[in-house]
């Protein structure tokens, strides 16, 4: 192992840094695509102290041979690597607590399955570490990039990045798909063109862009939050994991196609591309990204207008209609016609455990989330399935394994079947899902049905 940098005596002690995803907060884990838009289940035997060793060298690599030239600092710190099969943490720095055992130059432990680990950081033994949660079967690729991009979050605050709401589920709205579809095909032809070819493409996009904001003017400041937060993350992974620009452009385009025909674009996944591809404009004509203090201050679309020097119309919607035509609308319409037929579909398919079954209803207090983004459905007015999730709130923590649980639409209430359904003392469980409630708490019996209630005093 090298020498770690100076700034990691600032982490020694404990951080409170969470980022605010919907209201009431939700913290997701958002992961790198590498070509797969759903990785296989399987053992994560392949990891070990050797293995993880490898991966901090060649993760510290990377930050050392970009040297802080993007962000003014090295990122690299303390990481973490979570195994979630061998429930194992493996980290290239010690924990104050000493729970953390030396092996090979890595330390390791096991943790408990009840853990909720979010995105950004997890204070572990006493200290602040950064996370990359190792992907099923082993790929160089993603468990580099999930491990830089978790040292960017971690980071994050030096920038001046202060967490913040945002609510962009306008964005599944049928308006707002093909506005955004047709705004990743230019952005596509942009990232692929040159000279002149380029900046039309980019203008048409940017045009796109304009539309979509002028229809959902209110959400516009929650886009640039998600884009700033979410996409600047990517973007700094993306660059310093890949070894050319021609590399970096591979990558960045296989992101836009793996994202392009998921059925929701409300969250994470749409924000993290999305602000990837114009950071990476922006830094394609020289762009200071130190000089971005805030998650809000700046629109990453505008700042590579103004970079390429671009005009736009006063109204994008008076131009983006005929525009349109040169990028298979007619394609675009077929592709959102086929997804409403498969919710449908889907909505029929699934949601019958919520809705004709006895359930268990759990009301959302202050939850904090744990998910993969690749396992989330969308079945409209009824909410969101999400067929695995990690759930801590004031009433305790729930881990859905299989068969899923439906999230209403204002993140106030959740359901789990209730088929088979056993208490011991503060543990629920059902089919493929296990609940632990907190003191106070109790799960009561309404006919049919269950609800998770405060014991009243």
């Amino acid at each position: 192992m090298k020498t770690y940098y100076p700034i990691l005596n600032l982490f020694r002690g404990r951080l409170k840094f969470v980022v605010a995803g919907f209201i009431p907060i939700v913290i997701i884990v958002a992961l790198l695509f590498n070509g797969r838009t759903k990785e296989n289940v399987a053992d994560i035997s392949y990891f070990n102290e050797t293995k993880a060793r490898y991966y901090f060298d060649k993760i510290e690599d990377n930050c050392y041979k970009d040297g802080g030239a993007l962000w003014g600092r090295n990122i690299f710190g303390p990481l973490m690597f979570i195994d979630r099969r061998q429930l194992m943490v493996y980290s290239n720095f010690p924990d104050r607590e000493g729970i953390l055992k030396k092996k090979d130059g890595v330390y390791s432990s096991s943790y408990s399955k009840d853990l909720i680990i979010n995105r950004d950081s997890l204070v572990f033994g006493g200290t602040q570490f950064a996370l990359a949660v190792l992907p099923s079967v082993e790929d160089e690729f993603t468990i580099v990039s999930r491990g830089i991009r978790g040292l960017y979050y971690f980071h994050q605050h030096f920038f001046g990045y202060k967490p913040m709401p945002y609510n962009t589920s306008v964005m599944d709205e049928k308006i707002a798909r093909l506005w955004l579809k047709l705004e990743w095909r230019a952005l596509r032809k942009a990232i692929e063109g040159e000279g002149n070819e380029r900046l039309v493409a980019l203008r048409d996009a940017l045009i796109f862009r304009g539309a979509n904001s002028e229809f959902y003017s209110n959400y516009v400041k929650d886009r640039i939050v998600l884009e700033n937060y979410e996409g600047l993350a990517v973007f700094t992974s993306l660059l310093l994991v890949t070894e050319s620009e021609e590399d970096f452009k591979t990558k960045l385009l296989e992101r836009l196609d793996n994202i392009y025909p998921f059925p929701t674009y409300s969250g994470v996944i749409y924000g993290s591309t999305h602000g990837a591809i114009y950071a990476s404009f922006a830094y394609w004509k020289g762009f200071d990204f130190p000089t971005i203090k805030s998650v809000d201050e700046i629109d990453l679309g505008y700042l590579v207008r103004d970079l390429y020097n671009i005009q736009l119309p006063t109204y994008c919607r008076d131009v983006a209609g005929s525009i349109a035509l040169n990028y298979d609308l007619a394609a675009i319409q077929a592709e959102e016609e086929a997804r409403d037929n498969e919710i449908r579909e889907r909505i029929e398919r699934e949601t019958n455990i919520f809705t004709e079954k006895p359930v268990v209803s759990i009301d959302l207090l202050s939850p904090y989330f744990d998910y993969e983004p690749t396992d989330v459905v969308p079945v409209n007015e009824l909410g969101t399935i999400y067929r695995k999730l990690y759930v801590s709130d004031n009433w305790g923590k729930l881990i859905v394994e299989e068969e899923g649980c439906l999230v209403s639409n204002n993140f106030r209430n959740l359901k789990i079947p209730a088929g088979s359904l056993k208490t011991d003392r503060t543990h629920v469980y059902g089919n493929g899902w296990s609940l632990t409630l907190n003191n106070n708490w109790e799960l009561v019996n309404l006919g049919e049905d269950y609800a998770v209630r405060r014991i009243p005093h």
